[in-house]
């Protein structure tokens, strides 16, 4: 007689694949997650550096940034964040505010007619006058 060579895998060598799979899958998922968060903050810090020069813009051709209760060029539609401005000083001023929407609750920006960034909200802690840290330092 002859033997047949068994083909095919073992048991135990799919589930030592399927467990190798799996720790990958645990180590690479969680990052992955936060890598995309990451990516989505960009856009709102974008969206609120190109309202504030079209709001000083205005404030060049106007003197003023909108009314005592409203500023006047409407707010920048940005993607998982609501961004919102409001005057001060009799519409001399202004804060534009980026609040994180969804997924990205926890998470807001603001700048004013100043320059000034800030970090409102975020889940390593706010950061007055800067958006971003890079160590120790502002990366503006």
């Amino acid at each position: 007689m002859q033997n047949k060579l068994g083909k095919g895998f073992t048991l135990i060598e799919v589930m030592v694949t399927v467990a190798i799979v799996a720790i990958i899958a645990a180590v690479a998922l969680p990052s992955y997650s936060s890598y995309v968060q990451r990516s989505r903050i960009p856009v709102a810090l974008d969206g609120l550096s190109s309202y504030y020069t079209r709001m000083e813009q205005r404030y060049q051709d106007v003197g003023n940034y909108g009314t005592a209760t409203a500023c006047a060029i409407a707010a920048p539609v940005v993607a998982n964040f609501t961004v919102s401005c409001s005057t001060s000083n009799t519409a001399q001023g202004y804060t534009a505010t980026a609040t994180g929407s969804g997924n990205m609750a926890g998470y807001g920006y603001t700048i004013n007619h100043q320059g000034t960034r800030s970090t409102t909200a975020h889940p390593k802690g706010a950061v007055a006058g800067c958006w971003s840290m890079k160590g120790a330092t502002c990366d503006t």
